[in-house]
């Protein structure tokens, strides 16, 4: 489980993040990572539609993210707002291989970009 400060609970991050964020799309998953200059914790959240599955099967596959998350929570920059999205086959995805590949994409994508401004 993730700390109450690193968790994203308003709206206006979560579409700042899916709108402006660098995207990364696995099979199963897709992150979005937005860097912002605030001095704060990295805050991460998840979206998962109902079209994955009934409500255990959602909460199964959050809990499952969450956990994922926390291994890497440690190497988003600092202000970084985290968004994974479960999509439709996610439910019975290895989300700890897949979660990992999304985050190091997401880092270095973002690590692309800051070398060539």
């Amino acid at each position: 489980m993730l700390a109450k400060s690193a968790r994203l609970t308003e709206s206006g991050d979560f579409a700042r993040a899916t709108k402006s964020g660098i995207r990364y799309s696995s099979t199963n998953f897709v992150g979005y990572l937005y860097l912002t200059e605030e001095v704060q914790p990295a805050r991460a959240g998840l979206i998962i539609s109902k079209a994955v599955g009934s409500s255990v099967a959602r909460h199964r596959l959050a809990r499952k993210i969450r956990h994922c998350i926390r291994d890497h929570y440690t190497t988003l920059p600092t202000g970084s707002l985290l968004v994974i999205r479960g999509l439709n086959r996610s439910v019975d995805a290895d989300c700890k291989t897949e979660i990992a590949t999304v985050v190091a994409n997401l880092l270095r994508k973002t690590k692309d970009r800051a070398t060539t401004k």
